[in-house]
């Protein structure tokens, strides 16, 4: 009881701030990816009750359509929360599925140290609550409820350590399966990680002396259990992956720069932003974005940390050294590889090239941000800290050992105690949406253009859309939108659709709110744009949401007008009809 009453308010606490106002409140730093996800909620719902493809749509970028599989699907959470959505809108559900996700990680770390690694429950309430809510996640609540669904890390470990158990490999092998799915589903990326560190654990494990035989004893079954696990996972997963990897609107690798998004050698000892450090004025500049702070562990979780491994490998039998061993190469593989293809110290780049130069040009790894792999390190870290505060409970310590280590841990991990995520007002949807009103001027499966066309710094079309499908109104599809696609360098992604003529005009306008001069040939080139589109109507609300920038909404009349003609007014939006073929 006292780590669910924990683990609920911190989590409700790090994301009070959208709680006030769910439909008119967005998190600070990624407002666009909120509006993603609440997107995907609410297709994915509509997909599950109009028996839609949830892995393909043409909703968005018409008319070619995006590959929801080599994105971030959560198909399971859409279809599990699809009631939710229906009654309270997606961006209500997006705020509760998030919360959860941070609770529900606590919580399934707590009952994993409890029930199976640390006897002591205090020991793995505090080392639960410390992954919960690690510096990686609570970034990563900005927002990104795939990352944030870090329950499911524990009940993989669980079910791939039970895989060796004699007479249910056939079980173990369906439930690890089946478990497999539903976190491709959620984290793909994720679900990469955990098999890697998994990998890493168990074959360092494995050939130590003290465990060599027990491993040596347990392989057979335990390949039969990853066999059958394998196999469910294929048959559950072979049109995902059929997508991901041979379908339309693919990509190969991102468009992120690897050495960019990794991780700064000086970020594991510095303090998160969103932090009682952080705002006390601790914190630093050293990750690519607020939302990608995935070590910041602070210097005195690195010593406190080590000087725990000291303590439990002194008191160590040699089957638990193994076990220390083990977590100690993992977490040190797991930094090595977050820094990249390069080394980067303070900001700067230097020409020493790491093992990632040559991962990164594997499948999947190219797909996969480096500096992400640190969040392997802090469970590593939490389990430390479990098995150390156990062993500190059954030791015979004096007072001043008691309270020398007492104030260790109370100097490593207060810093560290979160703070509620930043969060800003956000322009609410026009009531040209809301009433439906769209409908007499779209046909059905017809095309909106909204204005500046829909991407990732102005995702206001893709939140349209959301609200029009949870409210049951229909559907429209809208050309570009914030997903990623085909068409970067090298046959890699990139964010959205690869710009023509027209979106690239508005979104400049958009940023800069310069009006340029409208020719002939603009206008023709801009009428040619909205045919390829199949556009119907071209859409202006009086206050638009940049993510990044004020989006100036006059200048972006102005050169509508100037392209397409005087608007027409509809409740809060200028319109402009365009005639069908």
């Amino acid at each position: 009881m006292l780590a669910l009453v924990a683990a609920v308010a911190l989590a409700v606490w790090v994301t009070s701030g959208l709680w006030g106002d769910p439909n008119g409140r967005a998190i600070t730093v990624n407002s666009s990816d909120q509006a993603l996800f609440e997107w995907l909620l609410a297709y994915g719902a509509h997909a599950f009750t109009h028996g839609a493809d949830p892995l393909f749509t043409s909703l968005l970028n018409a008319p070619d359509g995006v590959n929801l599989a080599v994105n971030t699907s959560i198909t399971v959470y859409a279809v599990v929360f699809a009631p939710l959505t229906y009654l309270i809108g997606p961006p209500a559900t997006f705020l509760v599925v998030l919360t959860l996700n941070l609770a529900a990680t606590a919580l399934a770390w707590y009952w994993l140290l409890s029930r199976h690694l640390v006897r002591y429950r205090p020991a793995a309430l505090l080392g639960g609550l410390f992954v919960g809510f690690a510096p990686g996640m609570v970034s990563h609540a900005n927002a990104h409820l795939n990352w944030t669904a870090g329950w499911l890390v524990p009940l993989l470990l669980w079910r791939v350590l039970n895989l060796h158990s004699p007479g249910r490999w056939v079980r173990n092998g369906v439930v690890l399966g089946v478990l497999v799915a539903v976190t491709f589903s959620i984290a793909a990326e994720g679900l990469f990680f955990t098999a890697l560190a998994c990998a890493v654990w168990l074959g360092t494990w494995s050939l130590d002396r003290s465990r060599r035989a027990q491993a040596r004893a347990a392989l057979p079954t335990f390949l039969r259990g990853l066999a059958v696990a394998g196999a469910v996972a294929f048959a559950l997963l072979s049109y995902p992956l059929w997508l991901h990897f041979l379908g339309p609107q693919r990509y190969h690798g991102t468009g992120f720069d690897p050495r960019i998004h990794a991780e700064d050698i000086l970020a594991f000892g510095a303090f998160p932003a969103r932090s009682l450090a952080g705002v006390a004025g601790l914190d630093s500049s050293l990750a690519p974005n607020p939302t990608e702070e995935n070590s910041f562990f602070g210097l005195p979780l690195l010593i406190l940390a080590v000087l725990c491994f000291v303590l439990l490998w002194r008191h160590a039998e040699p089957g638990r050294r193994a076990t220390l061993r083990a977590l100690a190469v993992t977490a040190a593989v797991f930094a090595v590889l977050s820094w990249g293809p390069r080394i980067k110290v303070d900001g700067h780049i230097l020409d020493f090239p790491l093992p990632y130069a040559l991962l990164g040009k594997l499948p999947v790894f190219n797909a996969a941000l480096p500096s992400r792999l640190a969040l392997v390190v802090a469970p590593v870290l939490g389990l430390l800290l479990a098995y150390a505060v156990e062993q500190l409970a059954k030791a015979r310590l004096d007072r001043r050992a008691r309270i020398g280590w007492t104030v260790g841990f109370a100097v490593a991990l207060l810093p560290l105690v979160p703070v509620s995520l930043l969060t800003i007002e956000r322009e609410p949807i026009p009531r040209f949406i809301t009433s439906g009103d769209w409908r007499e001027y779209v046909s059905a499966d017809g095309v909106l253009a909204p204005l500046p066309f829909t991407l990732d710094v102005t995702p206001d079309g893709q939140r349209w859309q959301a609200y029009a499908l949870a409210h049951r109104q229909g559907e429209f599809a809208i050309p570009s939108g914030f997903f990623l696609g085909p068409g970067g360098p090298d046959g890699r992604g990139r964010i959205g659709p690869v710009p023509r003529f027209t979106d690239a005009l508005f979104a400049e306008v958009a940023q800069t709110g310069i009006v340029p001069p409208i020719s002939d040939a603009d206008r023709a080139a801009a009428r040619a744009d909205l045919r390829h589109w199949r556009v119907e109507v071209v859409v202006l609300a009086d206050r638009v949401h940049g993510a990044k920038y004020p989006v100036h909404v006059d200048a972006l009349r102005e050169t509508a007008t100037a392209l397409l003609g005087p608007p027409q007014r509809a409740d809060d939006v200028y319109l402009w009809p365009l005639p069908q073929p």
